[in-house]
């Protein structure tokens, strides 16, 4: 017996492969071993508009959308051509508030900012015509008058979070060339590798890119909750209330962020391979 446990094989030494450790597994060169190490679920309830929801902390997300200089910064793309952008600045103070608090329990912050290809290849003809219907002015990729910026462009000023909401480096960005955050992006990989079943929105336009991103979530099978006083547009009233009656309606829940603070409260991020 003894000599049959001397020539036993010792276990091989596993190295962990992946980029999230919500999901890696592990492998050497004899051996892969593909149990993913399980997070055990955080509840937390959430009052939203018309019932109390509970939501897994552990599997949940915020996406924050537009939150940029060419559309929240009185001197960017839409100040430019006469927009003013006040009401798209009033969720700062809110989203100042809550990300930190999601981010001490271990929420992901992704950032869904709309950022062109330099060339502008993977935009159609029937993409540009709506910011530029008449083809003359300025609209997507060209160059704001006085500084230069050319609208949208990715990793340019213009389509830089604003100041007052800076991104931290355990942050997730994502650029996005449609209303939705989705389309031709990788927004959908990331969330699925990080184990997310749950998104919280915030950002602007709420009846544009908020709630296009948010639809299409919908139908990928994501539990969705619009953080109304983190969303703004520059719409109608009409429009804004529109967006909250197809949200409760159709797609998701509504909710404040007051509401998501207190679920949140008392809450500790778990670590793999540690305790609560």
């Amino acid at each position: 017996m003894t000599d049959m446990l001397a020539c036993e094989t010792p276990d091989p030494v596993l190295i962990p492969l992946g980029s999230s450790a919500r999901n890696s597994w592990s492998v050497s060169s004899s051996h892969a071993n593909l149990v993913r190490s399980s997070v055990p679920p955080r509840a937390a309830s959430v009052q939203a508009q018309d019932k109390i929801v509970t939501i897994d902390l552990a599997r949940t997300a915020i996406i924050v959308v537009d939150m940029q200089n060419d559309f929240c910064h009185p001197r960017g793309w839409l100040g430019h051509i006469g927009v003013d952008v006040t009401p798209l600045r009033l969720p700062i103070p809110s989203l100042r508030r809550i990300l930190p608090a999601l981010r001490a329990v271990d929420v992901p912050v992704v950032w869904l900012n709309w950022g062109n290809r330099p060339d502008l290849l993977n935009l159609s003809p029937a993409l540009l015509h709506v910011y530029k219907p008449t083809g003359e002015g300025v609209g997507l990729g060209d160059p704001l008058p006085g500084s230069g910026a050319r609208v949208l462009e990715r990793e340019s000023w213009s389509a830089a979070i604003v100041d007052e909401l800076s991104p931290e480096p355990s942050d997730i960005l994502v650029s996005k060339y449609r209303m939705s955050g989705f389309q031709d992006t990788e927004l959908d990989s990331i969330l699925r590798n990080l184990g997310i079943t749950t998104l919280l929105f915030a950002g602007v336009n709420a009846d544009q890119c908020v709630l296009c991103t948010l639809q299409d979530a919908n139908f990928r099978g994501y539990d969705c909750l619009l953080v109304s006083d983190c969303t703004a547009t520059t719409s109608p009233d009409y429009c804004m209330e529109a967006t909250l009656y197809n949200v409760q309606q159709c797609f998701g829940f509504v909710t404040q962020s007051s509401a998501v603070l207190a679920a949140v409260e008392g809450n500790k991020p778990y670590e793999l391979g540690g305790t609560r």
